[in-house]
């Protein structure tokens, strides 16, 4: 499997970005996907799940409300939609095939960086 993320870039605290990820080697709509991320110095977190058909989706408290997971299965590809961003969001983000089979599949990530 190969896990393409983009989109990241550097914003002031209350703006946004849009972060895709594009998957290649694996029956994607079969598969539910997850966005991580990873701060400097800390483990990686989950920050939210999306089921195959993008009807059910889970996010971290820390983002609830302010993220937004889809999916568009045409194109194989996952995207997190983040508003009001807060500098503690400041990471490399990591999209992830939620399938034990795949648990070692990251991808390169991508950066996110909130800082006025």
């Amino acid at each position: 499997v190969q896990l393409q993320a983009s989109g990241g870039g550097s914003v002031q605290p209350g703006g946004s970005l849009r972060l895709s990820c594009a998957a290649s080697g694996i029956f994607f709509s079969l598969n539910d996907m997850g966005w991580y991320r990873q701060a400097p110095g800390k483990q990686r977190e989950l920050v939210a799940t999306i089921n195959s058909v993008g009807r059910t989706t889970n996010y971290a408290d820390s983002v609830k409300g302010r993220f937004t997971i889809s999916r568009d299965n045409a194109k194989d590809t996952v995207y997190l939609q983040m508003d009001s961003l807060k500098p503690e969001d400041t990471a490399v983000y990591y999209c992830h095939v939620e399938r034990t089979y795949y648990s070692n599949n990251w991808g390169q990530g991508t950066q996110v960086t909130v800082s006025s």
